[in-house]
C-alpha cells in the first residue's frame, strides 16, 4: 500500500508524470502487495480491485516499453 501512496504523492506534487515507468511500477508493486495480503485474508473485493489495478499498471509498463 505504501508504494501506491508514494505514487499518489509524487503525481500530486508533480514530481512524476502518469506516463512514467516509475509511477506505473510503484502502482504495480503496491497492487501486487495488496493482492497477496487480500488473498491471505480472503478479502475478495480488495483482491479483485487490486488485481485489475495491477493489470492496468502492467499494461501501461508494457505499452511504454514498446513505444520506446
Amino acid at each position: 500500500m505504501i508504494l501506491i501512496l508514494i505514487a499518489y504523492y509524487l503525481i500530486s506534487s508533480k514530481r512524476l508524470e502518469a506516463k512514467s515507468i516509475l509511477y506505473q511500477m510503484l502502482n504495480f508493486g503496491g497492487a501486487v502487495g495488496i493482492v497477496i495480503n487480500a488473498f491471505y485474508h480472503r478479502a475478495f473485493p480488495s483482491l479483485a480491485l487490486n488485481t485489475i489495478w495491477a493489470v492496468i499498471a502492467l499494461w501501461a509498463i508494457i505499452s511504454r516499453q514498446k513505444s520506446n
